[in-house]
C-alpha cells in the first residue's frame, strides 16, 4: 500500500507529504507489530492515520497543495504535526503493550469451544439490554456515563461471535443475519452506526489470524468497497434524513417512526440517481479528513494565544475528576464552544444538522503546548490508554478473545478518532475502564460458565450417560 501511495503521490501537489504519509502505516505496523499486540491498537492507529492522510488525498481533486486552500498555509504544518502525533501513539503502544506475555494454547483457542447459537443468545441479551437502557430514562443525568459504557457489551458480543464463526467455520448463517441487522439498525439512527459491524468483523478476522488467501484478498476489497459505498450513500442523504427523523434542524431526538425512516432510506436506495455520488464522495472525504481544523487552531493560537496556560488539560482534568453521579449539577461539555474559541470557526452547519464539531485532542494539545511540546501530551494519552489495555490483556483467567474484545471496546469507545475532544477522551477511558473492571470481576465468570457448558446442555449430557 505504501508503494502504491508513493507512486500516486507523484501526481499530487505535495509529493513529499503524500509519500511520507503513504508509508506511515508501514512504519507504525513495524513499531507495534509484536506477536500479542491487541488488534484494537491496529484499528486505532490506522483509522487515525486515515483521518490525517485523507487530507493529502483531498489535494488530488482540489488540484492545490496542502497549504493552498482557504484554511491557509498552516494546514501543511497541521498535517505533519498530526502525522507525528499518530506515530507517537504507536510508540506509546509499543512501550506499554510490546511485552505482553504469550497466552497458553488453551486461552488462545478457548473461544472455539463455544456454540454459535449460544453466542447469538448473548448478543440478543446485550441488544435487549441496550434497548432497555436507552428507553428506560436512565440514559440521562448522573447515570449516563456508566450506562453508556454498559451499552458497549453488544460490541463485545459481536466481536466474540465473529471470532468464533471465523475460527470454527460454524454459524455462518447466524453471522450473516447479524451483519445485515446491524447495518439496517445502524441506518435507522442518525449517527451512521452501520460502520461498526464492518470494523468488528475485520478485526475479528485479524485476531483469530485467519489464513490470508487470494479469496480473502478479494473478499476484503469487496468488504471495503461496500463500506465506502454505504458511507457515500449516507453522506448524500443524511441531511434530509436527519430532518425527517428528528423533525427539527437542531435536535438529535428521533421522533419519526421506524417505518417512516426506513421507508425514506429505501426509496433513496432504489433510485440511486437521486444521490449525487460525486459530490457525496467529495463531501465524505473532506468531512473525514480532520486537518484543516488543526490548521485553523495553529493560525489562531499564533495570532492570539490562550491567556490561560494549559487550559485544555486543566479543564479536561477538572471535568473528569467531577463525575456526574457525584456532581449532578456539573455543566455539560460543548465541543462547539471550544471550536469557536480555539479555531474561531463557525459551527452553524453542524448545529443545524443536530451534531457538534470538535477541535480534536491533537488540536487541543497544540493549543496548550505548541509543537513539539504537544507530542508529550499525546505520549501521556498513549501511555495511559496502553496501560489500561495492558491491565485487561493480562487477566489470565479470561479467554484470549475475550481480552481482545474488551480492549476493542475500551479503544472504540474512547480514543478511536482524532476528533475526540480531550475531556471526552479522558472521561471515556476512565469511566469505561471502571465499568469493565466491575463487569470482568462479577459478570464475565457467569457468562463464561454458561458458554463453557457441554454442547446441547446438561440434560442432553445426562441422557447420554443413562443410555
Amino acid at each position: 500500500m505504501g508503494v502504491g501511495l508513493f507512486v500516486l503521490g507523484l501526481f499530487s501537489k505535495d509529493p513529499v507529504a503524500f509519500a511520507v504519509g503513504g508509508m506511515t502505516p508501514y512504519a507504525m505496523v513495524r513499531i507495534v507489530g509484536r506477536p500479542n499486540m491487541p488488534v484494537a491498537v491496529v484499528y486505532m492507529l490506522l483509522w487515525q492515520w486515515a483521518q490525517v492522510f485523507a487530507r493529502a488525498i483531498q489535494t488530488l481533486p482540489d488540484g492545490e497543495a496542502l497549504g493552498g486552500g482557504i484554511f491557509g498555509p498552516n494546514v501543511e504544518r497541521a498535517y505533519w504535526y498530526m502525522l507525528s502525533s499518530v506515530v507517537v501513539l504507536a510508540i506509546a503502544m509499543r512501550v506499554t503493550l510490546g511485552t505482553l506475555p504469550e497466552p497458553t494454547p488453551q486461552a488462545r483457542s478457548w473461544h472455539a469451544r463455544w456454540q454459535p447459537r449460544d453466542l447469538i443468545s448473548v448478543y440478543v441479551a446485550t441488544l435487549a439490554l441496550a434497548v432497555l437502557l436507552r428507553f428506560s430514562g436512565l440514559m440521562s443525568g448522573a447515570l449516563e456515563q456508566p450506562l453508556t459504557a454498559v451499552l458497549h457489551l453488544k460490541s463485545l458480543a459481536l466481536f466474540l461471535l465473529f471470532a468464533n464463526v471465523l475460527t470454527t467455520g460454524r454459524g455462518g448463517g447466524f453471522m450473516t443475519w447479524v451483519v445485515l441487522f446491524e447495518v439496517v439498525n445502524g441506518f435507522a439512527g442518525i449517527l451512521a452506526d452501520f460502520k461498526s459491524v464492518f470494523f468488528f468483523l475485520a478485526l475479528a478476522a485479524l485476531a483469530v489470524r485467519i489464513r490470508w488467501t487470494v479469496t480473502m484478498g478479494i473478499g476484503s476489497v469487496v468488504w471495503g468497497t461496500v463500506l465506502i459505498f454505504l458511507a457515500v450513500f449516507w453522506t448524500g442523504v443524511k441531511m434530509e434524513y436527519r430532518q425527517l427523523a428528528t423533525g427539527s434542524e437542531e435536535s438529535q431526538a428521533v421522533t419519526a417512526s421506524l417505518s417512516d425512516r426506513l421507508g425514506y432510506l429505501g426509496s433513496r436506495a432504489v433510485s440511486p440517481s437521486s444521490v449525487d455520488w460525486g459530490e457525496s464522495g467529495y463531501l465524505l472525504l473532506i468531512r473525514f479528513a480532520y486537518v484543516d481544523i488543526t490548521g485553523s487552531v495553529i493560525t489562531v493560537q499564533e495570532a492570539s494565544p490562550e491567556p490561560q496556560a494549559m487550559r485544555q488539560w486543566s479543564d479536561a482534568l477538572a471535568h473528569v475528576l467531577q463525575p456526574r453521579f457525584l456532581f449532578p449539577g456539573k455543566a455539560a461539555l460543548s465541543d462547539s464552544d471550544v471550536y469557536v474559541r480555539l479555531a474561531k470557526g463557525d459551527p452553524t452547519e453542524e448545529v443545524r444538522a443536530g451534531t457538534s464539531i470538535s477541535v480534536g485532542y491533537i488540536g487541543e494539545n497544540y493549543a496548550d503546548l505548541g509543537f513539539p511540546g504537544m507530542l508529550l501530551g499525546i505520549m501521556v494519552i498513549g501511555l495511559g490508554v496502553g496501560l489500561v489495555c495492558r491491565y485487561f490483556m493480562t487477566r489470565k483467567n479470561l479467554p484470549w478473545m475475550v481480552r481482545e474484545g474488551t480492549v476493542l471496546v475500551i479503544i472504540y469507545s474512547s480514543v478511536n478518532t482524532v476528533e475526540a475532544s480531550l475531556p471526552k477522551l479522558l472521561g471515556a477511558i476512565i469511566m469505561v475502564s471502571i465499568v469493565f473492571i466491575v463487569i470482568v470481576r462479577f459478570g464475565y465468570p457467569r457468562v463464561l460458565q454458561w458458554l463453557d457448558r457441554p454442547a446441547g446442555g446438561a440434560r442432553r449430557v445426562v441422557r447420554r450417560a443413562q443410555t
